[in-house]
């Protein structure tokens, strides 16, 4: 293609670890810039570099966020003790995904991406459903320690008149134990319904929410009280006018509602529950690796990522020289979602167009058979074939040089 589409604005390209990494290098390759002149403004998030900068790389990508307005992720270790060994490291660092949600003040909104042959685990899923999850607080900004027998632990709040309300959370006179301590900011539930309510709006489907307010009468119950509030004064009479529903319940029965349902709706989920309910709906509807992920900031940042991790196992295949057939689809996505917004922000339809056909070629590759390792052993179409992780792109680019 010769005459390339043009940017105005660079992306924020945040680079990763391990076989998405890799992955990231080969579909720039193979599917972007043959294509598009891209520009970008390029942060190395793999975990040697976190470490050269004491993490401050990731506080610079975040607010390059801040100043362009789209960024799109590559998948980042999150280091345990085993990776501070494997890495040798100075410190345990951070979520990457967490530092950026904290300072964007943005919340996750992941669905699955839905190709034919590829069937959700649960038949009446028919309609992709929507996580949107809250990415502050919780136990993801906790402090937690352990209670030696004979202890007490207590929370204190001090007033800022410096009196202090002090409650008994556990008293362990007989044995040692645990405490933590969790909490959140009005400011942060606001934003997140905000954003949820803004999304819903934009994408035309019905909005969900759910916590354990019968038993959290005073944390889940705030969270409740924001999300009506802020409803009933902003965006009630906009979802009459849309067709749409606000609806809220507990946790549990939301749980057992989605398993009946068709899809088709957000569900809007507390950090913790967001977390693992993502996962859940990604698995049941094939794959993590096929799942679309948007930060999006209610002050109009978005930043775009994959779903899963860094696909450790196929990582050490590669570097013994075996060949790998990993699932690129979410990081694709990532890419399509980023430039999407990009071409819609600065008002270059030829970018978005691009976008959508990208991932009309990447369907049509996997509905015709075309397929990486963890689709073929799930996919129910007759026809298929299982190819390494190169030549799948190597496929999609040829499906995609047909239809731009």
């Amino acid at each position: 293609m010769s005459d390339k589409i043009k940017m105005h604005t660079p992306l924020v390209e945040m680079d990763g670890d391990e076989m998405t990494r890799i992955i990231w290098k080969l579909v720039k390759e193979i599917l972007l810039e043959p294509f598009v002149e891209l520009k970008t403004e390029y942060y190395d998030l793999g975990l040697k570099e976190r470490e050269k900068t004491h993490d401050q790389i990731t506080v610079d990508a975040a607010n390059a966020i801040k100043k362009l307005g789209v960024g799109v992720k590559c998948a980042t270790i999150t280091p345990n003790a085993e990776r501070v060994k494997e890495y040798n490291l100075t410190e345990m660092y951070k979520s990457p995904n967490g530092t950026i949600r904290a300072i964007l003040d943005g919340t996750v909104f992941r669905a699955p991406i839905l190709v034919r042959g590829i069937e959700a685990y649960i038949p009446t899923w028919t309609k992709p459903i929507t996580i949107a999850r809250h990415a502050y607080g919780d136990i993801y900004k906790n402090t937690e320690a352990l209670a030696a027998k004979g202890s007490k632990a207590e929370l204190v709040i001090t007033g800022p008149d410096g009196s202090e309300d002090r409650r008994l959370i556990a008293d362990f006179a007989k044995t040692a134990g645990i405490s933590q301590g969790i909490h959140n900011t009005d400011a942060s539930i606001d934003s997140f319904a905000k954003a949820c309510f803004s999304y819903a709006l934009d994408t035309k489907q019905d909005l969900w929410f759910a916590t354990k307010d019968t038993i959290s009468k005073i944390y889940d119950r705030r969270f409740r009280d924001i999300f009506d509030e802020v409803f009933e004064a902003s965006y009630k009479e906009k979802f009459t006018a849309a067709g749409i529903e606000y609806f809220y319940t507990l946790i549990d029965d939301a749980i057992a509602r989605v398993i009946r349902s068709d899809g088709g709706f957000i569900w809007a989920c507390k950090n913790y529950d967001g977390d693992v309910m993502s996962d859940m709906v990604a698995t049941a509807f094939g794959s993590l690796a096929m799942m679309t992920s948007v930060l999006v900031s209610p002050n109009g940042y978005y930043e775009y990522e994959a779903a899963h991790g860094t696909v450790q196992k196929h990582y050490y295949k590669y570097l013994d020289g075996e060949t790998t057939s990993t699932n690129s689809v979410a990081t694709l996505f990532a890419w399509t979602g980023a430039l999407a917004k990009r071409g819609e922000l600065d008002s270059l339809p030829r970018l978005t167009d691009f976008a959508a056909k990208l991932e009309l070629a990447t369907r049509l590759t996997i509905e015709e058979g075309i397929l990486t390792g963890d689709l073929y052993a799930i996919s129910s179409l007759k026809t298929k074939r299982q190819v390494d992780t190169e030549t799948f792109l190597l496929e999609v680019a040829q499906k995609l040089k047909a239809i731009v």
